[in-house]
């Protein structure tokens, strides 16, 4: 959530470390014309990685890309990144970005409807869209031998949507569907409020994947105009991993996304969120158990606390687990996520009978991590799991370009993305606990159940 949706299962399974075997909460929500032939363009200089050689950053019609050359198999992951995320939307917007790129697969300047599915069928190609807080992505997963045709596919999705109205309203039915559905799920619920209120008045706080409002309201008109005026290199982001030479590479993107306009978008981390006072949102719903999410603003992406409070946060889940669900039996799920975007967040889930006596529960942890350290050993088994699990979910090309991406928007350099396990090793017991004392307060809560079960002034005491 890939190297960011992997995080919460990384952090309760190290955890085990300390304290059992958790169960993880699972994280919640087309033709250019044809080019006259052209004089050879001389390549770009490289930045390659001292130690990943494999790897290389160039700049192709003003688009940056990173290049992984991986021969171990015959697949090619292809990640096309359209920077920016929320910050890109309004409250009246969200959601149109999305939108726009799954109305695409519905037929293009080159590739009607029909054409298109009957040759991504051919090819076992996929084309996949996902939405973030930072970004909207648009991928293909295809062999070597059908990456030409992906690609050709893929870049006119982009390039050149149709946007049948027809065709719109018929996604546009089926996103607005999706959102009303978001509230028979507690856990989609809760997903979306407790982000909500966490980033109350940032741009974080809007949904990348939109509100019934939001979508209800989005055109084919609306569509169009904004893929005129987004739609530009300069927001662009590509990484490929896979057996392909870099000549490929640049020669794909030039005779297509590098024809499109430039834009003046510039990519930065967005500014810090406003520090906010411990506060609480209740949904009320006749369940059989009750679901409590909260969550406190971390470092940024750049900043030494980073890789500590991660692993506070996976020491906080172990122990969390071992205490509600082992000892007590409270629960079935219980752990103390951290979310990875350009400003970090920590978090506290539990879906339980009896929020105030977890709430209790899950104070006096942080209590207990704030005043007191683990021992070396301890953190070196956590590590070591860590270690473990990073390596396993980063194994497939697709997890290799999400993490080199992340490394190189979140930290300025894809290089980065090597030195996790040095950033990890690096970390002390007092840096743990530092983290505690710093990050873990003022929680902002999402409460989904039966509002009598729990006792709003034990939120406001995080």
């Amino acid at each position: 959530m890939g190297y960011g949706v992997v995080l919460a299962a990384m952090m309760v399974c190290s955890a085990g470390a300390l304290a059992g075997q958790p169960t993880v909460k699972k994280p919640v929500a087309k033709a250019p014309a044809k080019a006259a032939p052209s004089k050879p363009v001389e390549l770009s200089p490289a930045i390659t990685s001292p130690t990943d050689t494999l790897t290389s950053k160039f700049d192709v019609a003003g688009i940056p890309v990173i290049l992984r050359r991986v021969s171990a198999n015959n697949v090619v992951a292809a990640n096309l990144y359209l920077l920016g995320g929320t910050r890109q939307l309004t409250a009246r917007t969200q959601g149109i970005e999305t939108l726009l790129l799954e109305a695409s697969e519905r037929g293009t300047a080159k590739y009607p409807r029909d054409v298109l599915r009957t040759k991504m069928a051919q090819l076992g190609s996929a084309i996949g869209v996902g939405a973030n807080a930072d970004w909207t992505t648009i991928s293909l997963r295809a062999t070597t031998t059908g990456l030409d045709s992906t690609w050709a596919i893929l870049a006119d999705r982009v390039m050149a949507p149709r946007l049948d109205p027809a065709e719109v309203e018929l996604v546009r039915e089926q996103f607005v569907t999706a959102t009303r559905q978001r509230k028979d799920s507690p856990d989609a619920l809760l997903d979306y409020l407790a982000d909500s209120i966490a980033f109350s008045g940032h741009p974080y706080a809007l949904d990348p994947t939109g509100t019934e409002e939001s979508l209800t309201s989005t055109n084919t008109s609306a569509l169009k105009s904004y893929h005129a005026s987004q739609f530009v290199t300069s927001r662009m982001m590509l990484v490929v991993v896979g057996n392909v030479s870099r000549t490929k590479v640049e020669k794909l993107v030039r005779e297509t996304l590098g024809r499109m306009p430039k834009g003046n978008y510039v990519w930065t981390l967005p500014d810090p969120p406003a520090e906010l006072p411990s506060a609480y949102v209740v949904e009320k719903r006749t369940l059989p158990t009750n679901y409590l999410q909260g969550y406190f603003h971390g470092p940024k992406a750049t900043s030494k606390d980073y890789p500590a409070l991660r692993l506070a946060c996976a020491v906080l889940s172990g122990r969390l687990f071992a205490e509600v669900r082992g000892r007590r039996n409270l629960t079935y799920s219980v752990n103390a996520p951290f979310v990875e975007r350009a400003f970090s967040l920590g978090g506290l889930y539990v879906t339980t009978t009896q929020p105030d006596e977890v709430l209790t529960i899950m104070q006096q942890q942080i209590a207990s991590l704030r005043e007191g350290t683990i021992t070396n050993d301890g953190l070196d088994r956590l590590v070591q799991q860590f270690i473990v699990t990073y390596f396993l979910d980063n194994e497939t090309n697709a997890d290799q370009a999400n993490m080199l991406a992340r490394a190189e928007l979140y930290q300025g350099d894809f290089r980065r993305a090597a030195q996790f396990v040095d950033e990890l090793r690096a970390v002390t017991p007092a840096q743990i606990q530092q983290a505690a004392r710093t990050y873990m307060n003022r929680v902002r809560w999402a409460y989904v159940g039966d509002p009598s079960k729990v006792t709003p002034a034990r939120m406001l005491r995080f």
